[in-house]
């Protein structure tokens, strides 16, 4: 890039390793690079080890500053963050849903609230450490097109936190170290002798660090003792939603395809998950002529609805009375838990359930009712499910040129999670939503997180010869 002294970037510096290598690579580049962090939280009392990490990381921020040789400033955007990130959360909690705090923070903070403080100071652009990269391209009506690749890094990629933002955002954001994989960060920021060069990686929600999640929701949401009730396979044989799930999924198969899978292969995402699959088992033609009605049956979770009856007996040499559930093939009440809002679809930690060979995972959350609904092992048949919807609202181009029209269906690349790989699925835009249906069952699509579709970099606008990466398109709130 010719003369960058001209250009003034601002530095989201964080005091990690990624934004410090970022910063670093900036000024070798000869940018006119400042630094400025910014304090997002104050309530130390939330995280798991009580102290306030902001001030650790601000100091390790200000030794990186001075060791790249650039100017230092310090915001505070607490008050932003508590107003569009944390009360957004507990909003979603309380509804039953699972937001996800990192791509709100990147949408309303680093590349809003942030930004602006940037450009006040006189930035042009604001860079953060983000594993993504930006290509900027013309269309074909001569506009600058901004758009989103993958990680070089397939195991850090971040751009799935990165799947709220526009046009505007991305045409003054700069990612420095997209190109570059953790352990050459990690080599860079030794070699320049930076302080964070040995510093771990963050954890925990963005800004507020590794917290107990339930313990940080009960600031506002108060806990309510209710039943865990574990769900039986018998349960799906006599249901009549998950009946019409398999009749629609078997009425739009392939003709060449023998057999309807309803339940996911992978047995974690840690392992090893297939990157792409066999190809679409599902006629397109076929898929077309499903009705909207048809498409929100798909898209709808099994609902459980299983009653318990008591009885009394004698128990003991003085044949005390007592009360019991009676047996119910469906199901059993197998625990307590404080609240069902503190819970997510797919977790398996923190039930404190035993007596069980396999884990027991959550399948769904009745929050007017107070129960939660699990499963057990990976292969459950309430874990599994092959669409879903993102209503009207909730769309977010971030390439507004390829936005879909109703009726139409493309096939694309979508993630319903950070570290999920890839998976093939067709998208089915309608009136009342778009549509997601994977080629193979997912495992835990949770209500409130983002699906993001993906798209091969290989067409004629790309300014990368050989690019067998990814870019990012749109999202959506499942």
């Amino acid at each position: 890039m010719a003369d960058n002294g001209n250009i003034k970037v601002c530095m989201g510096l964080s005091g990690g390793v990624d934004s410090s290598v970022a910063a670093w690579i900036l000024k070798q580049q000869g940018y006119d690079v400042f630094a400025l962090f910014m304090q997002n939280w104050h309530d130390a009392s939330t995280t798991l080890h009580g102290d306030c990490e902001w001030e650790e990381d601000r100091f390790v921020a200000e030794m990186v500053a001075r060791k790249v040789g650039i100017p230092f400033y310090f915001v505070d955007l607490s008050k932003e963050y508590r107003q569009r990130v944390v009360d957004y959360m507990f909003d979603e909690y309380e509804k039953g849903r699972t937001p996800n705090p990192d791509v709100l923070c990147n949408r309303e903070i680093k590349f809003d609230a942030f930004l602006k403080c940037a450009k006040k100071l006189g930035a042009e652009y604001v860079a953060t450490g983000h594993y993504c990269r930006k290509e900027t391209v013309e269309g074909p009506d001569g506009q600058k097109i901004h758009r989103i690749l993958a990680g070089a890094d397939p195991n850090k990629d971040q751009s799935y936190f990165l799947c709220q933002l526009t046009q505007e955002q991305l045409s003054q954001a700069l990612f420095p170290i997209g190109d570059i994989e953790k352990p050459e960060v990690r080599r860079i920021a030794h070699e320049a002798d930076l302080p964070s060069a040995d510093k771990k990686d963050s954890q925990g929600i963005c800004f507020v660090g590794k917290v107990d999640l339930p313990t940080f929701l009960q600031q506002k949401l108060k806990p309510c003792e209710g039943d865990v009730v574990e769900v039986f396979d018998a349960y799906y044989e006599t249901d009549g939603h998950y009946a019409d799930i398999r009749r629609i999924l078997q009425s739009i198969l392939r003709d060449d395809e023998d057999s309807l899978k309803m339940i996911t292969d992978y047995v974690s995402e840690d392992k090893a998950v297939p990157a792409a699959s066999a190809g679409c088992p599902f006629d397109p033609e076929k898929i077309a002529t499903l009705s909207d009605e048809e498409l929100m049956t798909l898209s709808q979770p099994v609902k459980y609805d299983i009653k318990f009856e008591t009885e009394t007996y004698r128990s003991g040499r003085k044949h005390i009375k007592k009360t019991r559930y009676k047996d119910n093939p469906y199901g059993k009440i197998v625990g307590k838990h404080d609240g069902a809002q503190f819970y997510t679809i797919g977790q398996r930690k923190g039930l404190n359930i035993g007596g069980h060979k396999d884990s027991i995972f959550v399948i769904e959350t009745d929050i007017p009712n107070n129960i939660i609904y699990v499963g057990e092992g990976h292969t459950h048949k309430g874990l599994s499910r092959s669409c879903l919807r993102v209503a009207p609202e909730e769309i977010h181009w971030i390439r507004p040129d390829l936005r879909m029209v109703t009726g139409e269906i493309r096939r694309y690349r979508v993630r319903i999670r950070y570290r999920q790989p890839l998976q093939d699925a067709t998208l089915i835009m309608r009136e009342n939503g778009l549509y997601i249906l994977f080629d193979t069952p997912q495992r835990g699509i949770t209500p409130g997180q983002f699906a993001v579709w993906y798209a091969p970099v290989e067409d004629a606008l790309s300014t990368r010869a050989k690019d067998t990466s990814v870019e990012m398109l749109g999202s959506g709130v499942i």
